[in-house]
């Protein structure tokens, strides 16, 4: 196997001159790169990748050098070593892949246009320019550029343009930076733009097919994202400009570009008079995210990917600190428990998982390491965990520290735990580290042996694993005084159970506010105790109960049969939070059934026992002044009487549809998809699915989009179904970056699922010329595995991934999948019958 060297330890950059003169009509670069640094041996490389290199020239006088496709090396022979200058002319192509230099398409008013745009994280950089493409070879640059510029177009970069000449753009120096923040683009744009109270200049820009005012929200959300942080992290925004651009075309969902960040359209643009409550709440954690990476991430900068969660995990940490401070009455750390903790918990309970932090060198296996319910989600409970152990003042002052010892420099996270511990007086390296570097995490037993409350760790397994007997310092956070605030060994034994239980007053309970990144066991007799009086539990804790009792049955260590008659206790909340914990554990029953069969009627009718009271309550249409887990909580119950086929709520539907079928876009955000799904699976035609299309590529609404495509995937007639795959490579209509979602639509429906499956292994070569280099890739075979349920499937999984097994960034997720599926198979054959039971008995009672 190729050995990949890091070209920083024999090549230092301080600054980068670097000219692109980019023609979009040949879709070729022609560019100049002139590096200063320190050569360390007469001997150095930059990166290049796909680039034809034309000469290396320094003080005049040309240099031999080769090039190395297998490490993307341009290596380059010096007269000696010391201060080094190198200049590079080359050219290359723009790229269709959404990586390095690329065009973004749309439409506007049945004219197609473009927008070139860039995305250099991880390592694409290389295929713009030559470089020492590594965090750690951080540098300043100075930017020109030159295009096929039309009257009226707009260009931008890092920093603010300084001046322009000869039909050049010339821009300001940046800062020290690593080249994968170095970011561009050009084209025919729309903008709005603002300033903090510190005067940083706050922009947001999009291509003009969209409304103006759909800018609105996500600059009120940037400007107030950066006032926010420039007094929590006590440090001041470095650069005077904070863009934000939503391109047509883009892999990542955003980009953390320093000063000009990347966004995919639907996580950026949205309508201001009609989007729902949840993808405001997504809009704006998204840029609170990417502006929190303009500190940690951009500042200071991990010294190489492994550490890369030091970028990712304390983002998406503070995305939710931020948008709780700029919106309290979103209750937004209730969107964490729903979303990010559940990915974390499920995913890490794999065997073969990664570890949050991961010794990694090829590039292929950099994207791999993009496990958003790992290094984002479970990275972020596990700072959420460091933040409730010191405080947020301890958290602020050592954050201060932090970025002052190390700005415009690279750091590891022995760093980070180091000025958090200094500014905590506590040793948090310790207490972390066990969460850091080992995969998986414990299901802490909680039980009454021999009259004592006992606790006992272990790491908890979902399917086929081997025992590597892991320890955690977990944080018990429990409600019984006599319980320390650190479980550190194996077992503890905490005291007389009946004295405790006495002097508490109240159920012993372990994970008190649920951000401890652990689940708990209880043995019968606390269970019972706990579920005496549900009503009592704040909605957190009901959630938790949900929560860690179907995790447990997932991992054989509880029945979903026992679980069924739970569900009703908790089917009249009126808190989200349940409602979201409750339907995902009901959802997982599906699994058990199959489509059209006497046990599929059976849980429609338990579904429709569940919802429909709630539907009553709440009704189709949102209410003014309704309160948010209202609003959240319609989804979900719609949901459920659709799935029961429930004729009032069909008809309902139906109604709603004809009502406004000259104008579907304006119906409410919050119930549009349920309504379009509705008239899809129930009332299809040709026309109707035709005219879904139209909509679909004619709206630049990404709400309408998801909504459209959610309804497209759910068609049952054959003839249908094929035309639906046949879109699948027509790029003008669904883009590569939305495919994934199209795709596990189709797969997640019974009648298409055998069409989609085939599509998937008969276009693999296509799909990996198509979206190969997309840090996204695997999640195709990750949406696979979400689905699959059967033996055959299984076996077909296997046959067609198994070869693949060894192709760098796919092996592990090809591994862990197949366990995923495994296991699931095994539970369903071993569960299937007490399950049908359960819920037979359920809808009788």
């Amino acid at each position: 196997m190729t050995e990949f060297k890091h070209f920083f330890e024999t090549f230092q950059p301080d600054h980068y001159d670097i000219f692109l003169d980019i023609n979009r009509g040949t879709k070729k670069i022609n560019g100049q790169v002139t590096v200063t640094g320190e050569a360390k041996t007469d001997s150095v490389s930059l990166h290049g990748k796909d680039l034809a290199v034309a000469s290396v020239k320094s003080e005049g006088r040309e240099l031999p050098f080769t090039l190395d496709k297998d490490t993307d090396a341009i290596a380059i022979s010096l007269p000696k070593a010391g201060k080094t200058s190198l200049t590079v002319d080359y050219s290359a192509n723009l790229t269709d892949t959404m990586m390095g230099i690329y065009p973004s398409y749309y439409e506007l008013d049945g004219e197609k246009k473009q927008i070139i745009g860039t995305q250099f994280e991880t390592n694409f950089a290389r295929q713009a320019f030559p470089c020492v493409d590594e965090p750690e070879a951080k540098a300043t640059f100075s930017l020109a550029i030159k295009f096929d510029e039309q009257p009226g177009e707009t260009i931008l970069a890092n920093m603010p343009e300084k001046r322009f000449e000869n039909g050049i753009h010339y821009f300001d120096q940046t800062v020290r930076m690593s080249t994968y923040l170095i970011a561009f683009a050009f084209g025919d744009l729309q903008s709005k733009t603002t300033r903090t109270k510190s005067g940083v200049k706050i922009g947001v820009y999009g291509t003009k097919a969209h409304k103006s005012d759909e800018l609105d929200f996500a600059l009120d959300i940037a400007k107030r994202s950066i006032e926010f942080y420039e007094d929590f992290y006590q440090t001041p925004y470095p650069l005077p400009q904070s863009n934000q651009l939503a391109l047509p075309d883009f892999s990542a969902g955003a980009m953390e570009n320093w000063g000009l960040v990347t966004y995919r359209e639907a996580y950026l643009l949205l309508d201001p008079k009609n989007t729902s409550l949840e993808v405001k709440q997504l809009v704006a954690t998204v840029v609170a995210h990417e502006l929190a990476h303009q500190w940690f991430g951009d500042l200071v900068t991990m010294k190489w990917w492994d550490d890369l969660w030091l970028n990712e995990s304390f983002a998406n940490m503070m995305e939710y600190v931020a948008v709780d401070a700029l919106e309290p009455d979103w209750h937004i750390w209730e969107t964490f428990q729903i979303s990010d903790l559940p990915a974390a918990l499920q995913r890490d309970a794999t065997d073969g998982v990664q570890s949050v932090h991961v010794q990694v060198e090829h590039p292929a296996e950099i994207d791999a390491l993009f496990d958003s319910a790992i290094v984002y989600a479970k990275g972020a409970r596990m700072l959420v965990m460091a933040r409730a152990l010191i405080g947020d003042k301890a958290l602020r002052k050592g954050l201060k520290n932090y970025f002052a010892a190390h700005h415009y420099g690279n750091a590891t996270g022995a760093d980070l735990w180091a000025a958090l511990g200094d500014a905590s007086g506590i040793d948090v390296s310790a207490v972390m580290n066990s969460w850091l570097e080992q995969p998986g995490y414990p299901v802490v037993t909680a039980s009454v042996v021999d009259g004592k409350l006992t606790l006992s760790q272990q790491q908890f397994f979902i399917g086929e694993h081997k025992e590597a007997g892991r320890q955690w310092q977990i944080p018990l956070n429990s409600n019984y005084d006599a319980v320390p605030a650190l479980m550190t060994e194996k077992t503890l034994e905490i005291g007389d159970y009946t004295a405790l239980r006495a002097e508490s007053g109240k159920p012993f309970r372990l994970n008190v506010g649920n951000n401890s990144h652990f689940i708990v066991k209880y043995d019968q007799t606390l269970l019972d105790d706990i579920l005496s009086d549900t009503q009592s539990l704040d909605a957190i804790a009901q959630l938790q109960i949900l929560q860690d009792l179907r995790l447990l049955a997932d991992g054989r260590q509880a029945s979903y049969a026992d679980l069924v008659p739970l569900l009703t206790h908790f089917s009249d909340s009126h808190a989200m939070l349940v409602n979201a914990a409750l339907y995902r554990l009901a959802n997982n029953l599906k699994k058990f059934v199959s489509a059209g069969s006497d046990e599929e009627k059976d849980l429609q009718a338990f579904f429709n026992q569940l919802g429909s009271e709630q539907v009553t309550r709440l009704g189709w249409m949102p209410k003014p002044g309704e309160s948010n887990d209202d609003q959240l909580t319609r989804p979900y119950v719609l949901s459920a009487v659709l799935y029961a086929k429930n004729p009032a709520a069909i008809a309902s539907a139906h109604d709603l549809f004809a009502k406004n079928a000259d104008n579907l876009i304006a119906l409410p955000a919050d119930i549009r998809l349920f309504v379009l799904r509705n008239e899809m699976k129930n009332f299809a035609s040709e026309s109707l699915f035709n005219d879904f299309f139209a909509a679909y590529r004619n709206t630049s609404d990404g709400s309408y989009k998801s909504d459209l495509r959610a309804a497209l995937t759910s068609v049952s007639d054959p003839a249908l179904i094929a035309a639906l795959i046949g879109k699948f490579e027509d790029a003008d209509t669904i883009k590569p970056q939305d495919l994934r979602g199209w795709y596990r639509g189709a797969l997640d429906n019974d009648d298409a699922q055998q069409v989609a499956w085939d599509w998937f292994r008969n276009d693999w070569d296509w799909l990996e010329k198509t979206v190969g280099g997309d840090m996204e890739f695997t999640t195709y075979i990750t949406v696979t595995a979400m689905v699959f349920k059967t033996a055959d499937r299984l076996a077909e999984f296997k046959a067609f991934l198994e070869p693949k097994i060894n192709t760098p960034g796919l092996t592990r997720e090809i591994v862990m999948d197949t366990k995923v599926i495994a296991s699931r198979v095994d539970l369903i054959e071993a569960e299937k019958d007490a399950v049908h039971a359960a819920v037979a008995k359920a809808i009788k009672d």
